[in-house]
């Protein structure tokens, strides 16, 4: 399968849960606003005690971590890019009138930012190979590294998460695993395992 091909399958995928749920959690496929926020906290350690950032949500959905940004007073220039046109226009629509926020539908309109987070866009392999869907997985974080200038993170769901909860449409990863990926590029890198959700967030700084 072709990335294109493998990426309209999952932008399909979005689109189709936005369309049921509308600009929710939900809508995002996640199951709690409580969830989905400490999600952006764990992610947002890149930045922590950092002020004056720029900032892209690679896989931004409806925008919601642009008004989490907001809504806490963390001042930064966010850039929301997601695949699903669907969900970039629900974006637009949400982030309305919100100062220093631009949102795109194409990659090739993305530019390197201080940081790039990326929240759930590993999860849904759908029925993709695991190996082809782990050779995208590699791609997308060295573009994700490619687009940070001072850092980057990203979560996954854990191949720890007991078995009877898994789902056979979703990429359960290994966290060791993808901590070494990322210790390559730097040796600033932290697993965060430790929180009440089946996934990990790991989060890389440049020296």
């Amino acid at each position: 399968m072709s990335a294109a091909g493998l990426l309209d399958r999952v932008a399909a995928y979005y689109s189709a849960t936005l369309s049921a749920y509308g600009a929710t959690p939900r809508g995002a496929d996640w199951n709690s606003r409580e969830s989905q926020e400490l999600r952006f906290e764990r992610l947002l350690h890149v930045c922590a005690d950092v002020t004056g950032f720029t900032i892209n949500d690679y896989g931004c959905g409806y925008g919601a971590l642009a008004r989490f940004l907001h809504d806490r007073g963390m001042a930064a220039e966010y850039v929301g890019f997601d695949v699903s046109a669907a969900m970039i226009a629900e974006a637009r629509r949400h982030l309305d009138g919100l100062p220093a926020c631009r949102l795109v539908s194409q990659r090739a309109a993305l530019t390197p930012a201080n940081f790039t987070v990326a929240s759930g866009i590993f999860n849904v392999r759908l029925d993709t190979p695991v190996e082809t869907w782990e050779a995208h997985v590699r791609e997308t974080v060295d573009d994700i590294a490619s687009l940070s200038t001072r850092g980057f993170a990203f979560n996954m769901l854990t191949h720890h998460a007991d078995p009877e909860r898994q789902r056979d449409d979703l990429y359960y990863a290994d966290p060791l695993a993808w901590f070494e990926y990322c210790r390559r590029r730097t040796r600033r890198v932290a697993l965060l395992h430790d929180y009440p959700l089946w996934e990990f967030t790991l989060v890389a700084r440049w020296p």
